[in-house]
C-alpha cells in the first residue's frame, strides 16, 4: 500500500519543479530617463535604463546585463506560424541595484553589421534583459 502513496507524491513534486521552470519570468527594461538636450556643441546626453531585475536575482553594482529585442514574425505562406527571434542588441552596466530593480547605462551596442534591421536601433522599453555570461 505504501508504494501507491509514494508514486503520486513523487509525480506531484516533480511536476511542481518542472512547472516553475516552464513559467520563467522575462526581465525587461521598464523605463528610460535622460538628460534634457540643451543644444550645446559636443553635449553628452546621459540615459538611465530601469530594469525589473535586482539583488534578488544576483544583480549588483557593476553587473553587466545582456539586452535582447524579441522580433515576432508571421510566416504567411508555408506554416502560418509565428516565429519569435530573440536578438542581442546590446549590454547595460548596472550603476545601482535594489531588491527587485536596477538602474543602468549602456555598456555596449551591437554593431549594425552584425544585427538585423530594427525600427529602433537603440535600447527601448520592453527589451528583454538577462544576466551576462562570459
Amino acid at each position: 500500500m505504501r508504494k501507491y502513496f509514494e508514486l503520486p507524491v513523487l509525480f506531484i513534486v516533480t511536476l511542481a519543479f518542472s512547472a516553475s521552470a516552464a513559467f520563467a519570468k522575462d526581465y525587461v527594461i521598464y523605463s528610460i530617463s535622460q538628460d534634457i538636450p540643451m543644444g550645446f556643441d559636443k553635449e553628452v546626453i546621459r540615459k538611465n535604463f530601469y530594469v525589473d531585475m535586482g539583488k534578488n536575482q544576483g544583480v549588483v553594482k557593476g553587473s553587466v546585463l545582456d539586452v535582447f529585442r524579441v522580433v515576432s514574425v508571421l510566416d504567411p505562406y508555408e506554416s502560418k506560424k509565428r516565429f519569435n527571434h530573440k536578438i542581442k542588441i546590446g549590454e547595460v552596466k548596472v550603476l545601482h541595484s535594489e531588491e527587485t530593480s536596477s538602474i543602468g547605462i549602456v555598456n555596449k551596442l551591437e554593431s549594425e553589421e552584425e544585427t538585423p534591421v530594427f525600427e529602433i536601433g537603440k535600447l527601448m522599453i520592453g527589451d528583454v534583459v538577462s544576466a551576462h555570461v562570459k
